[in-house]
């Protein structure tokens, strides 16, 4: 979604973007929805993965490294920026042969593999949280936020009403964890009289079966397999329960007081990184994956809610987090290193 955003906003200036993708990933899916064309490798990730799936990716890299190298050399991109991840690696080391400039947005607090060893080449690193900043060249390091659409920047805040309105997500694939907490915490709402409301994001491929468990056990609002309009569905939450990946950006856009959750299988425990960064501002409370469950989920909201003023508290603590038009300024910062020679290896996975 950041690099999305900020190709829409380079293609607004009249410039040509293309992607590098593999047919497996949600690049397949958003890229070619969003008028852009992209162009196939095949590549797969190394860490936390079994054996024969770290050799099967190793045996695919040089042709994956050919194959960007001959796309490279027919559409003569001027530069190319990356939001690293696996699929960064083959186009790292064509794109470093061919001497372009790159640009990286990272987003989380502790890069990714990728843009850890990329980090002594890059052009131009744009980070989303400051603890980021010190695995980059100071003097090639800025601090940026992460693109998050204009929408979510004008929610307005929302009045406490009778029932607290809760907004559940775990991405578009969904959170088991998540999923069971919400229904697990059903009857301890119950039991207390407590007034609250679910919107729960459960995912496609869990949706049939936590709608089913949902609807037995009485959960009051609704359960659904994908939001397809997220700022509206923040604009009507109180509070947002969801992992510690790039909803973190739009939470801060949104000025929401959230509960993170974060993944325990990322790489790097960046997800973990990223929820203590926000619970050290005071604009989230931190529950590890294995301490949440339906009684964890209950006593936080309830706690949360019981206290005067510390959702709106929590909420402005975000606000102060978010950083607004970091799309524009990483097409800025794109068009410079473009004009000028580099002198410098880049790589990536998007190409602009």
């Amino acid at each position: 979604m950041p690099a999305l955003a900020v190709a829409r906003e380079l293609r607004r200036r009249g410039h040509e973007c293309f992607f590098i993708g593999t047919r497996h990933g949600l690049e397949a899916k958003l890229v070619p929805a969003d008028g852009f064309p992209i162009e196939w490798i095949e590549s797969g990730g190394l860490k936390r993965v079994g054996a024969m799936r770290a050799l099967r990716t190793l045996a695919q890299l040089p042709p994956a490294v050919i194959r960007v190298m001959l796309l490279l050399r027919r559409r003569q991109p001027a530069a190319v920026f990356s939001t690293g991840g696996y699929v960064a690696g083959p186009v790292m080391l064509a794109a470093g042969w061919r001497r372009l400039p790159l640009v990286v947005m990272e987003p989380n607090a502790i890069p990714g593999m990728t843009n850890r060893r990329a980090a002594r080449w890059v052009t131009r690193a744009l980070v989303n949280f400051p603890e980021a900043a010190r695995f980059f060249r100071r003097d090639r390091t800025e601090l940026t936020g992460l693109p998050v659409r204009d929408e979510f920047f004008s929610i307005p805040p929302k009045p406490r009403g009778q029932e607290l309105t809760v907004l559940v997500t775990g991405g578009s694939q969904g959170s088991r964890t998540l999923n069971l907490s919400v229904l697990g915490s059903v009857p301890l709402f119950r039991a207390a009289g407590f007034p609250v409301s679910f919107l729960h994001q459960a995912g496609a491929s869990q949706y049939a079966e936590i709608s089913r468990l949902a609807e037995q056990a009485g959960l009051p609002g609704r359960v659904v397999p994908f939001l397809d309009d997220m700022p509206a569905a923040f604009a009507g939450a109180d509070l947002i329960v969801c992992r510690a990946g790039g909803t973190i950006a739009e939470v801060a856009a949104a000025g929401k007081p959230a509960i993170l959750v974060p993944l325990p299988f990322a790489a790097d425990d960046h997800q973990l990184r990223n929820a203590e960064s926000l619970a050290k501002v005071g604009a989230a409370r931190l529950v590890l994956d294995k301490e949440m469950n339906g009684k964890r989920l209950f006593e936080e909201v309830t706690k949360l809610a019981s206290e005067p003023e510390a959702l709106e508290r929590m909420g402005e603590a975000a606000r102060r987090f978010a950083r607004p038009g970091a799309a524009q300024r990483a097409a800025d910062v794109m068009e410079e290193v473009a004009r000028r020679p580099s002198t410098v290896p880049s790589v990536a996975k998007q190409s602009c």
